[in-house]
This record gives C-alpha cells, sequence and structure tokens, in this order.
C-alpha cells in the first residue's frame, strides 16, 4: 500500500498528521531560526511524500501499513515505573544517566554525577537554551531529511533528546547510560519523537549504553534518530538494548561520521517490539578511520524486527566489522539488510560482514540482503548470509547426557549467539547483555 498525505482524506489519515501545520508552537526553541527551518523542511518534506511504503526498495521487507491506520496521540506526561529502569552500573554505585519517559527528560530520575570536567550531558530541551550553538553546528548534519521520510517526521517534532558532548582528549571511563522508557496509555494509541546528538572530539573516548524499556500491549511509536560525531582518534562506544512492550513499534535511525584515526563501536540487541526497524549509516570520512557496527536479535510470536545497516568508506585505509546474529521462532519475522560501499578514493580497504539467522520453528523467516558496492581496485572485502536450524548432532549429543531439551536448546542457541556478544568491548556491558540473552532463553522454557 502507497500512502501519501497529498490529498489523503483526513479521516483516514494517521492521527500524528493532523498537527503538520501547528508544528514548531509551543515547542523547545521556537526562537531560533535555525531550529523553525529545520522543523519546517522536516514537516513539508513529509508531508509530501508521507510513510515508506514497500515499493521502496530499502522497505521491501518492512511494512508500516499498520502504522498508516492506527490514530496515534503525542504522548502525554507520564510517571515512569521505577523497576522498569535498567542499570550496567555496579550495585550501589551511582554514575552519569538520563532518563526520557514516553521522549520527555525527567531530571528526578536523571543524574550527572561522575563526569570529568568539560563533559556535557544534559537534554536537547535545555541545550537549545544553553548550547544553541553546537546544536546549530551538528543537528541535522548528518540524518538528512531529503530521502528518509522518518527523519523528516522526526525533525518536525523534534523537541527533547539526549546530548552528549566529549572535549578533545578527555576520556569518560563510566559508562555513560541514556534511558528510554516507553508507558504510553490503556485507552490510546502514542507517540513520540526523540532527538540525540553524541560528539566525541579529537582523541576523546567514551562509551555511551542505551536502555529502550516498556511494558504492556499498549500500542506505542517511539521514532528515534542520533547523529554521532567521531573525531580524529577519538573512540566512542554505542551499546543499544531494545526490550520495549509487546505493543511497540519502534523505529530508530543512527548516522555516524567518523573522522581520521577515530572508530564508531556500535552493537545493538533487540528483543522487544512487535516491530521494530534499527537502521544504521556509519561512514568513514578520513584515513585509517574504524568501524564496528553489530548486533543480535532474538524473535519470536509475531514478531517483526528489521536490521538496516550502511557502511561507506569514503577515505583510504579504512576498516569496518559487521557482526549480526538472530534466533526467530513461531511466526516471527527478521530482516537483515547490510551495505558496504567502497568509494572510488577509499584504496586500501578492509571490510567485512556476516550474518548467520537461526531457525527455531517451521514459521520462522529471515530475509537476508547483504550487499558489497565496490568502486576501488585496491580493497579486501567480503560478505557470508546463512540461516538454518539447530544442529540435531549436537542436540542428540547433549539429550543424551540427560539435559533436557528446552535445556540444551538453550545452551546451543547462547553459543550461536556468543560470537556477536564477543563484539561487545566492555566486559561490563557484555555481561549484562548476555543477562538479557539469558532471559529471553529462560522465558522461552
Amino acid at each position: 500500500m502507497t500512502y501519501s498525505t497529498r490529498g489523503a482524506d483526513p479521516a483516514t489519515a494517521p492521527a500524528f498528521l493532523a498537527p503538520l501545520d501547528q508544528v514548531g508552537a509551543g515547542l523547545p526553541g521556537s526562537g531560533l531560526s535555525w531550529l523553525t527551518e529545520l522543523r519546517t523542511a522536516g514537516r513539508e518534506r513529509f508531508a509530501a511524500v508521507g510513510l515508506p511504503t514497500i515499493k521502496n526498495e530499502s522497505w521491501r521487507y518492512t511494512n508500516l501499513r499498520d502504522l498508516a491506520k492506527t490514530s496515534f496521540q503525542p504522548a502525554a506526561p507520564a510517571a515512569a515505573v521505577i523497576d522498569l529502569l535498567p542499570t550496567v552500573r555496579a550495585e550501589g554505585q551511582d554514575g552519569p544517566r538520563l532518563v526520557f519517559v514516553d521522549g520527555r527528560f525527567r531530571a528526578d530520575l536523571s543524574s550527572v554525577e561522575g563526569l570529568p570536567p568539560g563533559v556535557e550531558l544534559l537534554s536537547i530541551a535545555a541545550a537549545l537554551n544553553s548550547h544553541a550553538d553546537l546544536l546549530a553546528d551538528h543537528v541535522g548534519r548528518l540524518a538528512a531529511a531529503d530521502d528518509r521520510p522518518l527523519v523528516a517526521l522526526n525533525s518536525a517534532y523534534l523537541a527533547d533528546g539526549a546530548v552528549l558532548h566529549v572535549p578533545a582528549g578527555v576520556q569518560v571511563e563510566r559508562p555513560i547510560e541514556l534511558v528510554f522508557v516507553s508507558v504510553g496509555s490503556e485507552t490510546q494509541a502514542t507517540s513520540c519523537h526523540p532527538r540525540s546528538l553524541l560528539i566525541a572530539e579529537a582523541g576523546s573516548k567514551a562509551v555511551v549504553v542505551e536502555h529502550h524499556v516498556g511494558r504492556g500491549a499498549g500500542t506505542t511509536l517511539a521514532n528515534h534518530v542520533t547523529e554521532v560525531f567521531v573525531g580524529e582518534g577519538a573512540t566512542l562506544h554505542h551499546y543499544k538494548s531494545q526490550r520495549d512492550g509487546g505493543g511497540a513499534i519502534h523505529l530508530s535511525h543512527i548516522a555516524a561520521t567518523v573522522a581520521t584515526g577515530g572508530c564508531y563501536d556500535n552493537f545493538i540487541l533487540t528483543t522487544g517490539a512487535k516491530l521494530s526497524r534499527n537502521e544504521v549509516v556509519s561512514r568513514l570520512d578520513g584515513t585509517e578511520a574504524r568501524t564496528h557496527v553489530s548486533g543480535g536479535y532474538l524473535v519470536r510470536g509475531t514478531q517483526h524486527a528489521d536490521t538496516t545497516t550502511v557502511i561507506v568508506h569514503a577515505q583510504p585505509n579504512g576498516t569496518s566489522r559487521e557482526v549480526y546474529k538472530g534466533v526467530i521462532d513461531d511466526t516471527a519475522r527478521a530482516v537483515f539488510q547490510g551495505k558496504i560501499t567502497v568509494c572510488p578514493d577509499a584504496q586500501k580497504t578492509d571490510g567485512y560482514q556476516l550474518n548467520r539467522a537461526l531457525l527455531l520453528s517451521d514459521g520462522a523467516e529471515i530475509d537476508s540482503k547483504p550487499e558489497l558496492e565496490i568502486h576501488a581496485d585496491d580493497v579486501k572485502c567480503s560478505h557470508g548470509c546463512t540461516a538454518g536450524e539447530l544442529d540435531d548432532d549436537a542436540l542428540f549429543y547433549l539429550r543424551a547426557r540427560g539435559i533436557d531439551r528446552d535445556t540444551a536448546q538453550g545452551l546451543l542457541v547462547g553459543a550461536f549467539l556468543s560470537e556477536s556478544l564477543e563484539e561487545i568491548a566492555e566486559e561490563s556491558i557484555r555481561d549484562a547483555f548476555q543477562g538479557i540473552v539469558a532471559g529471553w532463553l529462560e522465558e522461552q522454557k
């Protein structure tokens, strides 16, 4: 189904389209000309093209027709369920954390204690008052609304999200946590559009952990956009776990640029949401730049999880590594689209991509589309893509030693996912994510 707002009947148009003409009024930073232009451009672009459809090649396997039929209302202020707030910190240890509930910053649940001098960690809404020039220089530079309708929609509603600015040469030792809680409503579908900005200047280092959590079957839409700037010789580890509720729609676009000698390390673990799509675009804009774009997904029931990645080698001697592994059960469906592009000047590129999926039932499905687009002649690039079932011999071996079937299956699935989890460089975060996998497997029994 093709959906466009042009000439759309207001009775059938998604409710989040209705107030587009009034977007900007009452939002933070409404007096900033650059922000007004960004919001207006986003509004006009989305009104012109509407939601992406399966006629768009990059959306071929993920259909948003149910989204177009749902009447969403902007999420109202909500009380966070405290037991939903996760952590990767040691027990009793304080650390920097920003918490957002249905897209709105919650100062009472947040803390910036433990940050080195000069590091800025605050909400977009606050930064529009105190760091407007920093935002003007970065917001909208990487995540363009021209060819991405959901980025346009996010820009139209840009109001809050996280800002992290690490100055040159600063090393942030403790993980910085960004927590996005979806509470929603029991009586209506709700939506929010968080925008985040992560900046690691030259020679700096930081670890950012995003948690996306929710509860219940209420319908919620979270349309996230994150722009990431990694300076010369800087390293940014960016890890994300998505455990939204059973009625959630989780859409995310991450756009990163990496300067000479820098490294952007991204890992996404998906276990939640009714429908999710994680897009990661990492562009190596400097020589000897590196990026790791990896993750894992575990879905069951009727879940749909889409992972779409683009790695662009724009300069010589760049290195990229991509390892995604997924487990699919019942009638769930997963999508993996991974593209590595090597530009003409990017000689001596080394690119590696691997996607493997484990199907636990006859109704499980995976659509994989690995791509290499190479315009240079002195490169080393490879990709692999496989899907299959559990090894019957391995399962029999474990069963023959007195291990029940559920436990044996859990051991094999855990071993299968271990390769992707090993891509997480930070041990405490790797352990936390392994715990999420273990919890998912326990629920399978």
